[in-house]
């Protein structure tokens, strides 16, 4: 929900102000999550990422990468044969699926190379705006707003963002955040989220942003997005 009544400088002042809090707390260069050591990986990696923890997909990943060493081991695999190294991280005839047609498509369009628009990326399989926003702002560094659950979730909370639709919230984030901050929203929004601001019962009183955030005078009990 968008704060009534709030200026655009006013806004941008307490944008300024929620994120020097988060950097604060979390540093201006927060890690990615997910385990990679390259933009394939990292690709593959947030398709497993879907329903499932970055935990999990860490230890999914760690055997997986040394059992598929390149693209082409993924696209010459047995899809069967996939789908049980994957299986613990869900919905995985899907996953294997997109991870195997994606790395054939990586090989036959792009020479093997993980493409740097977020057009190409998502006319990958199993690639939405999400996947293709991470890759543009932690493989290449270009400025993009991943939206994720948390970052959803939060937004609206804090009044800078008024839909439950990720695309859109994705557009009005850009409005209304520096472009500087756009990488690591994702990565201290998901902190927080994780942590604090959660989907039922947030822990308003444990909030370092509560006197930032329009959502604090609603009851924390009858939260559930």
């Amino acid at each position: 929900m968008f704060i009534k009544g709030e200026g655009a400088k006013a806004r941008t002042e307490r944008v300024h102000e929620i994120m020097r809090r988060m950097d604060s707390r979390y540093g201006a260069e927060p890690p990615i999550f997910l385990q990679h050591q390259n933009a394939w990986q990292l690709l593959f990696a947030t398709i497993l990422s879907a329903q499932c923890t970055d935990a999990r997909v860490n230890m999914v990943t760690e055997q997986l990468y040394r059992k598929y060493r390149s693209l082409q081991d993924f696209a010459d695999c047995q899809l069967s044969e996939l789908e049980q190294d994957i299986k613990s991280t869900g919905f995985y005839h899907n996953k294997a699926k997109n991870i195997k047609a994606c790395a054939g498509e990586l090989l036959q369009r792009f020479h093997g190379t993980v493409p740097q628009t977020i057009e190409e990326l998502t006319s990958l399989p199993g690639v939405g705006r999400k996947t293709g926003n991470l890759i543009l702002g932690n493989i290449y560094g270009k400025p993009s707003i991943v939206v994720d659950t948390h970052v959803k979730r939060i937004s609206n909370r804090l009044g800078l963002a008024d839909s439950a639709d990720p695309t859109k919230v994705e557009f009005q984030l850009q409005e209304v955040l520096p472009k500087e901050y756009w990488v690591r929203w994702n990565t201290h929004i998901i902190s927080l989220g994780r942590a604090i601001c959660t989907s039922q019962r947030p822990k308003c009183g444990e909030c370092y942003l509560s006197e930032l955030c329009p959502s604090r005078e609603h009851d924390p009990e009858t939260w559930r997005s």
